[in-house]
């Protein structure tokens, strides 16, 4: 009996019949999403300068863009988010907590406005407004931490975000067209 349940846990049937699809999607969403964090790592480590400032063009954002296309790749991309700001930010403690904390919030606002929005472009075009409207978090902050004024730091970080992900909706959708990112995880 034990031997069943152990078998039907990695994949296989009751009867003893290996099926590995359940356990291929699963090791494939996990690799996806290794993939799309190490992505996402390295592309901000080209740009890194740039992505952690008062004006942030942090060009890995586009990768939020997934999102869209299937809700799985939220590990993904929280992962590239929470290692690429421990390795490479120069307020590790606040990027961690404010970083990571807006990256969820946008994603899982992104999530729940999905289910409503059947159009690619339309659910891209919520999450790009999304992503900008979070900035607050990220100017938060930044105002915590230099004590940069916050409205100031809101429309400066906000507008790094927009175009960051306004330049990513054309470039996800045409890479989608070729990989498919909804089938993928």
């Amino acid at each position: 009996m034990e031997n069943n349940t152990l078998s039907q846990a990695l994949g296989g049937s009751s009867n003893g019949t290996p099926t590995t699809g359940k356990v291929h999607n699963n090791v494939q969403a996990i690799v996806i999403n290794g993939i799309i964090a190490a992505l996402y790592i390295a592309v901000s480590a080209l740009i890194q300068p740039f992505g952690f400032t008062q004006v942030q063009f942090r060009v890995s954002e586009m990768f939020n863009h997934l999102i869209v296309f299937n809700k799985k790749y939220i590990y993904g991309i929280i992962l590239g988010v929470f290692l690429t700001n421990l390795l490479f930010s120069p307020m590790k403690a606040y990027d961690l907590i404010f970083g990571v904390g807006q990256s969820v919030l946008a994603l899982l606002i992104t999530i729940a406005c999905a289910r409503l929005i059947k159009n690619i472009w339309t659910r891209m075009i919520v999450n790009t407004l999304v992503f900008t409207f979070t900035m607050f978090l990220i100017a938060l902050e930044l105002h915590l931490a230099f004590d940069l004024p916050f409205m100031f730091t809101w429309l400066t970080t906000a507008v790094g975000e927009f175009v960051v992900m306004a330049v990513g909706m054309p470039v996800m959708y045409a890479i989608n067209k070729r990989v498919h990112f909804e089938k993928m995880v």
